[in-house]
C-alpha cells in the first residue's frame, strides 16, 4: 500500500497506470496478478458509477471484482466509521475454530458465527486480534502451540501437544 500510496492512489491515477506497472507497486502481495485485473476493473467501476468514490454499502461494495464481505466490512469500518459485521479472512476462520467459539466450514459462516457469539462492540477487535496471532502463533502449518499463551484452554494446542508428547 505505501508504494501505491505514494504513486497517486486515487481513480484518475489508476486509471492511466500500466498493468505492469500496477503489478510492481503491488507485488509482493500474493494472486498479484489476478488483483490488478481487479483494481482495474473496480477502478473503472469507481469511475462510472460512484463518482470516483467507494460504495458505501456492503452489496454496493460486494459488487466490485474481487471484493467479499470481509473486505466489505472492513472497508465500512474505516471508509465510513460504520461497523457492519466482523472481517473474517482466514486466520479469524481457523482460529475461531481451533478454540472452539464455532463448527464451521467457511469464512462466511464464521462471520455469521462470531456475529451471534459476540457482543457488537468487540467486532472490530476480534479481527485485528487473531489475524496478528494467525500470522505470527497460531499458523496454519506447525502452530506454535508450545510458546502458546493459551495452549493450556485451546482444545486445538491440548490436542496439539499431548499427540506431540505420546510420539
Amino acid at each position: 500500500m505505501s508504494k501505491l500510496r505514494e504513486y497517486g492512489c486515487n481513480v484518475e491515477n489508476i486509471l492511466k497506470i500500466s498493468n505492469e506497472k500496477l503489478g510492481e507497486l503491488i507485488y509482493p502481495v500474493s494472486f498479484w496478478k489476478r488483483k490488478v485485473q481487479y483494481i482495474k476493473k473496480s477502478t473503472e467501476i469507481l469511475n462510472s458509477k460512484y463518482n470516483n468514490d467507494i460504495p458505501n454499502t456492503i452489496e454496493g461494495l460486494c459488487k466490485l471484482p474481487g471484493v467479499g464481505p470481509k473486505m466489505a466490512h472492513l472497508c465500512m469500518q474505516i471508509a465510513w466509521n460504520e461497523v457492519t459485521g466482523i472481517g473474517v479472512d482466514t486466520h479469524v476462520h481457523r482460529i475461531s475454530n481451533r478454540v472452539g467459539w464455532v463448527k464451521t466450514k467457511t469464512p462466511e459462516e464464521t462471520r455469521k458465527a462470531l456475529e451471534k457469539l459476540l457482543p457488537k462492540e468487540l467486532w472490530i477487535e476480534v479481527n485485528q486480534l487473531l489475524v496478528g496471532f494467525g500470522q505470527q502463533i497460531c499458523q496454519p502449518v506447525k502452530p506454535l502451540c508450545s510458546s502458546c499463551l493459551n495452549n493450556k484452554i485451546c482444545p486445538f494446542g491440548i490436542k496439539n501437544l499431548n499427540s506431540k508428547v505420546k510420539k
